[in-house]
């Protein structure tokens, strides 16, 4: 989408120019041109600015930001604005203002601070978007529009349980079906009168965030929740395009964000941007899965890189300075799998307030003269030497791993069994698996097309959708592998428990049934004893968190546990189904397990990686026009040599040959442009 639209990958990020003068301004084009910077975006925080009233409206200033951008050749984001209110409409207009999980209505201050559902913020946040479009729809420097800023919170106020009954009512129609979706039976919690619902809080169902006495109210506000932000959303997309039906729009979101379902957002983002804010010690594979998880949205399209911080960050305990080369590296790495954007936040630091001392492309010091702006002109000048080359170029994998944010919300709403379970942890677990070993994973969604892939991995499968386990079975059958884990095939879209035994609906592709399910703390252990080696799987391994005691039927048994009193019971099976395979790992295994285990599928379905690299070195691929572009990145501070059998072509950062081996310094990258 991007690519369409510029010559190269655009470089920059979030400005902020209502915050100095012009000649400060200035001063910036001055250095933005010496960094090659190209693109930014303004208006991110500046309602306030535009609109000192309910009917003044004043964007000279705004006029002068985006003239001067456009006289140095640099194209912008228009931000919409809205996500902070200004101070005056919290002031005349109070049901703007959220309601916090505790019950406490909030009072004018931060940002995200607005109700999803107030009539009053819709009306001006819509009123001000208009007038935007209205100004600038036709301006040559224009790129792009972005909503609001990294969506979120959540809000109980009286609107948003008004709005949520009128939700309901669309989602079941009647009474009837609401109390049996959510099992109200249980302690006496049937609703007569859709007045008796109320939103589940701490003035209700909950005693914690995790912790609710109905999960099915709980999970339905969750979805309920992400759909009015997203509403709020699609108000803004839908005026945008109904006066610019070929702009590009978007909003920058986080990742792996629990509040939000980023996949039901895709829809109405014509591209996916996104902040990647890594501390210093967040693994690098959990980075990896993010970029993944984002390139994901879209079916494998190209992403924008929105926000990095070109140093260090100001909301962590212990505010880590990027080290030299790693804000480069993590650059690459965004674009290694599927950005076709470096964007930074922010390029000139605040003088006040929160952030302050986030890092930036221009430093309180005002010059270029400092480490932090010469890498980032460095950068700058490599991605002009790259011009187009990696734009919309493609991520080719042929294992893909199943994440879904009602599975998400739904597994740690669960009452039990284990406070410690966490979904994105387990997911990450197996992802790592792969990406140590340098396999390519795409993260889907359960709507994804599954033929596509060899192998499909979902763990903690907890909730099993209408229909989804049909598609399972229609691809194990049709000659894919599929592997889950324990606690899957748990309950349904409501979170009803699928009664006649676990694992529900996966029983029968898996071969399995199981009876009962122990937790433990984290640190109580069991072992997985591998009955015969298969493949690196051999001799004994350790599990915790969670233990199914299972029983085949019809499943062989590779594995068992070699503990406690289910001591000898199956804890690895495989089920041959049609013409596939279908796995179950009944344990939260360790690390050891899942290299050995991923290794051997690896093998067995042929997709193994072509390079075996060191420790701390990542390697991927990105294809266009019949060219491959191998990515290989040293996440290390020491210089690695890094043999690449087979692989012949240009390093397209150093121009330099490159014949079956590569020699990367510490933090270094290598783009191998292959003949």
């Amino acid at each position: 989408m991007i690519s369409k639209k510029i010559p190269k990958m655009i470089y920059g990020g979030d400005y902020n120019p209502e915050q100095y003068d012009l000649e400060t301004m200035l001063e910036d084009m001055r250095m933005f041109k010496k960094a090659n910077i190209d693109f930014v975006r303004v208006n991110i925080f500046a309602w306030a600015t535009s609109q000192k009233d309910e009917v003044t409206y004043d964007f000279t200033w705004l006029d002068e930001v985006i003239d001067t951008l456009h006289q140095h050749d640099i194209k912008v984001g228009i931000g919409t604005g809205t996500a902070a209110h200004p101070a005056w409409m919290a002031k005349k207009y109070p049901d703007i203002l959220r309601t916090e999980f505790d019950g406490k209505r909030r009072k004018f201050g931060g940002r995200h601070n607005s109700c999803p559902n107030s009539p009053n913020y819709r009306k001006y946040a819509s009123l001000f978007v208009e007038k935007l479009v209205d100004r600038y729809q036709n301006h040559p420097s224009v790129l792009l529009w972005n909503i609001s800023n990294e969506w979120g919170g959540a809000c109980y106020c009286d609107n948003c349980e008004k709005e949520f009954r009128v939700w309901l009512k669309k989602k079941y129609e009647t009474l009837d079906k609401l109390n049996k979706a959510w099992n109200t039976s249980f302690w006496g919690h049937t609703f007569y009168d859709w007045d008796e619902i109320v939103v589940p809080n701490l003035l209700s169902e909950h005693f914690g965030e995790r912790q609710t006495m109905f999960q099915g109210i709980s999970l339905d506000y969750a979805r309920f929740n992400s759909d009015s932000m997203l509403e709020c959303h699609k108000i803004e997309y839908d005026m945008i395009k109904s006066v610019m039906p070929d702009s590009i729009v978007t909003t920058n979101i986080m990742g792996a964000y629990k509040p939000l379902d980023y996949q039901k957002w895709a829809k109405y983002m014509d591209v996916i941007a996104w902040d990647n804010y890594p501390g210093i010690d967040t693994p690098v594979s959990f980075t990896a899965m993010s970029h993944d998880l984002m390139r994901g949205l879209k079916d494998g399209e190209p992403f924008m890189l929105m926000e990095q911080t070109p140093s260090q960050q100001n909301w962590q305990a212990y505010n880590a300075l990027k080290r030299p080369g790693v804000m480069r590296l993590w650059s690459y790495q965004a674009v290694a799998h599927g950005s076709d954007t470096v964007l930074f936040f922010q390029m000139r630091r605040s003088q006040g307030a929160c952030e302050k001392f986030h890092g930036a492309v221009i430093e309180h010091v005002g010059h270029e003269n400092t480490r932090v702006f010469r890498e980032v002109a460095e950068l700058g000048e490599e991605l002009v030497d790259l011009s187009d080359t990696l734009l919309d170029s493609r991520v080719k994998s042929r294992v893909a791993i199943v994440f879904d944010w009602d599975n998400w919300w739904a597994t740690e709403f669960s009452s039990g069994p284990s406070a410690s379970l966490k979904y994105v942890d387990e997911v990450h677990k197996y992802y790592q698996a792969f990406f140590n070993q340098n396999i390519q994973v795409d993260m889907v969604s359960v709507d994804t097309d599954l033929s596509q892939y060899d192998l499909v991995v979902a763990p903690v499968l907890y909730m099993v959708k209408q229909g989804y386990a049909d598609k399972i079975e229609n691809y194990v059958s049709n000659g894919g592998t599929f592997l889950t884990t324990f606690f899957s095939g748990i309950v349904d879209e409501h979170d009803l428990v699928t009664l006649g035994g676990y694992p529900g609906e996966l029983r029968n592709v898996l071969g399995i049934w199981s009876e009962e399910i122990d937790a433990l703390s984290p640190e109580h252990k069991n072992k997985i004893v591998i009955d015969k080696q298969l493949g690196n799987l051999k001799g004994e391994y350790s599990c915790n968190l969670l233990f199914d005691l299972i029983h085949s039927e019809g499943a062989e048994v590779l594995a068992t546990y070699g503990e406690d009193f289910y001591k000898g019971m199956p804890v690895l099976t495989r089920n041959t189904f049609g013409k596939g395979q279908a796995w179950y790992v009944a344990s939260s295994a360790d690390d050891e397990f899942l290299q050995d285990l991923v290794s051997h599928l690896a093998e067995e379905k042929g997709f193994q990686a072509e390079v075996t690299a060191p420790a701390g070195v990542e390697i991927t691929k990105r294809y266009k026009d019949g060219k491959c572009f191998l990515f290989v990145l040293n996440h290390t501070k020491e210089a690695v040599l890094v043999n690449i059998p087979n692989v012949n072509g240009i390093n397209l950062l150093t121009k330099e040959q490159v014949q079956e081996r590569v020699d990367i310094p510490a933090y270094g990258v290598a783009i191998i442009e292959q003949k």
